[in-house]
C-alpha cells in the first residue's frame, strides 16, 4: 500500500465513480480498478460496493476513507514544514469560509496571500457554517472562518471580525428612508429566511430569542440557500431580509437597496477563525492565520 492508493480510494469515495476518479487524477478506468483491488487484497476485506452506477464504500471502506484522508493531510503537512524549514513556504492550503466570509472577504485576502507565497496553492471551499465545521471535525479542512459558534467539543475558535446584520429592503420600499423600526413593524413584512445550517441564521436566531421573539412570528414568504440569492430576491421585490452589512455593502453604496437598524436589538455577530483543537496546525495554516490576522 502506497499514499498514491490511498488518494486513489478517497477519489473513487468522494466522486463515487471508478471512472470519475480516474479523470481526476489522470488514469485510466482500470488501473483505478485495480489500485482498489489491491488495497482490498491487502486489507483482506471489500472496500467499495458497486450500486447500480455508483461507487459506495462498504463499512470497512468508510473507515478506511477517515484514516486516508488524515495520512494525505499528514503528507500535506510535512511538505509544508519541510519547504518552511527551507524559507520556501508551498504547498496546498485548502480553506474553509461560510457563505459571507467565503464569498465577500477571503478572495481579495487569499489573492494578497498567494502573491506573498506564490508556491503555495490555493483551495477555497464555500458552504454553510455547519458543513465548515463537519469538514474540519472529519479532517477535510484544517483550518475555516465561519458566522457562528459552534457547539462541537472538539472545535477550537477565535475571533477575527466583527460583522453587524440588518433590514435590508428594495431603495423603493416604504422603509426606503426609514433608519429604524420597531420589531412589531417587522413581523407585518414579507420576509426572507436564510437556509437551515446559516451562520446568519443562527446569529439572529439568537438575537431574537434574547428579546423574547421568535423567527415562526416573522411572516416568511421565502427560504432561499445563499446571501447572494437573498440579496436578488430584495432587489427583486420578493420580500425583506436580514442579511450582514459586508455583504451588502456595495448594493447600499450604489442606492440599490437600503439599510434599516431594528429598535432594541443587537445584530453584532462575529466571523471566528475554526481548527480542530486536538490537531496541530501545519506551518502553511499557521502562516495563513497570522496572515489573516494582520489583514482585518
Amino acid at each position: 500500500m502506497d499514499i498514491w492508493q490511498l488518494k486513489i480510494f478517497c477519489k473513487v469515495v468522494e466522486l463515487k465513480s471508478f471512472s470519475k476518479a480516474g479523470a481526476a487524477v489522470h488514469i485510466s478506468q482500470p488501473t483505478v480498478s485495480s489500485h482498489i483491488k489491491y488495497l482490498e487484497e491487502f486489507y483482506g476485506i471489500k472496500l467499495i460496493d458497486r450500486l447500480a452506477k455508483e461507487a459506495i464504500p462498504t463499512k470497512a471502506g468508510e473507515l478506511l476513507y477517515t484514516y486516508a484522508k488524515r495520512i494525505l493531510a499528514l503528507r500535506h503537512e510535512a511538505e509544508s514544514a519541510m519547504a518552511e524549514f527551507q524559507g520556501n513556504m508551498k504547498g496546498k492550503l485548502t480553506l474553509g469560509g461560510s457563505n459571507i466570509p467565503g464569498v465577500y472577504l477571503l478572495p481579495k485576502i487569499l489573492g494578497a496571500f498567494k502573491k506573498k507565497y506564490p508556491r503555495v496553492e490555493l483551495a477555497l471551499v464555500i458552504r454553510d457554517t455547519e458543513e465548515i465545521v463537519h469538514g474540519i471535525l472529519a479532517g477535510d479542512l484544517e483550518l475555516g472562518i465561519v458566522g457562528a459558534v459552534s457547539n462541537a467539543s472538539n472545535i477550537f475558535q477565535e475571533v477575527l471580525i466583527e460583522d453587524e446584520l440588518c433590514l435590508v429592503v428594495p431603495a423603493a420600499h416604504a422603509l426606503g428612508r426609514t433608519q429604524r423600526i420597531g420589531l412589531d413593524r417587522l413581523l407585518k413584512e414579507p420576509f426572507i429566511i436564510r437556509e437551515k445550517g446559516s451562520g446568519t441564521l443562527k446569529s439572529f436566531q439568537l438575537s431574537f430569542a434574547r428579546h423574547g421573539f421568535q423567527i415562526e412570528q416573522l411572516n416568511v414568504v421565502a427560504e432561499i440557500g445563499s446571501t447572494a440569492a437573498v440579496i436578488q430576491a430584495v432587489k427583486n421585490g420578493v420580500g425583506v431580509s436580514i442579511l450582514s452589512r459586508i455583504a451588502v455593502s456595495e448594493e447600499s453604496a450604489a442606492g440599490l437597496l437600503h439599510t434599516v437598524a431594528l429598535d432594541g436589538i443587537d445584530l453584532k455577530r462575529n466571523f471566528y477563525l475554526t481548527w480542530h483543537k486536538q490537531r496541530s496546525l501545519s506551518p502553511l495554516n499557521t502562516a495563513c492565520i497570522a496572515f489573516l490576522k494582520q489583514a482585518f
